[in-house]
């Protein structure tokens, strides 16, 4: 999944995007409030991590400033700031976590696939379709309780569609998720990922929506 992280401190920054990457993230980073803003009105991010303390735009103002624009995108606030008032409004504000510096790069993961999860209306870690099951956690994919050997761009594209099992998901929406930026995409980059999917997966389980995108069927029934 395609994450957001808003860190001023270089350090700290270098630090959590290796360890992110590690964890199977796609992480785009900014240093700066304002352009934090900027990208969480794109709406290309599945998450955020944002830190309060940024130059040009705090990140609370960064936070106010997006949910009063109806901007949903899940936030995790990182934050050296323990104080108890600071983290009450900073949830008020529209934050959906809350975590102190510094933070184990293992349970910021965890952090972050739950947030995900609950805004997919997804309670349980493991992903199922049918007789497919995905664990984001551990990166592994089964099928008919048969493990599933895939790239990393395959598990990442199975990931979207099982998250929006039932909705069709079109190539640039898909693109977005796979890729952060510096990437360079072929044209037909999904369209093969897809393919190579369906070779090793039930075919029916992604649906082609001619015009539209793809969609994986829920609960392995058709859209």
């Amino acid at each position: 999944m395609r994450i957001l992280l808003a860190e001023d401190d270089t350090l700290l920054g270098d630090g959590l995007c290796a360890g992110l990457r590690q964890l199977g993230f796609q992480v785009d980073w900014v240093r700066d409030g304002a352009a934090a803003e900027r990208e969480l009105a794109c709406g290309v991010h599945t998450a955020a991590v944002l830190d309060l303390g940024l130059p040009l735009k705090d990140g609370l103002d960064v936070l106010q400033a997006v949910r009063a624009r109806k901007i949903a995108t899940p936030v995790l606030v990182l934050t050296a700031r323990d104080a108890v008032p600071d983290r009450v409004r900073g949830l008020d504000l529209g934050a959906d976590d809350y975590v102190v510096k510094p933070v184990d790069l293992h349970e910021l993961g965890a952090r972050l696939r739950a947030l995900v999860r609950r805004s997919h209306g997804q309670p349980q870690e493991s992903l199922r379709c049918g007789a497919l099951v995905l664990d984001p956690s551990a990166r592994l994919a089964s099928l008919n309780d048969e493990a599933v050997l895939l790239s990393t761009r395959e598990f990442d594209l199975l990931h979207a569609l099982m998250l929006n099992a039932g909705r069709v998901m079109s190539r640039e929406q898909l693109e977005q998720h796979l890729y952060s930026w510096g990437h360079e995409v072929d044209s037909n980059a999904i369209e093969v990922h897809i393919h190579h999917l369906r070779r090793k997966l039930q075919p029916a389980l992604i649906q082609t929506v001619r015009g539209i995108g793809y969609a994986m069927a829920r609960d392995g029934k058709a859209v």
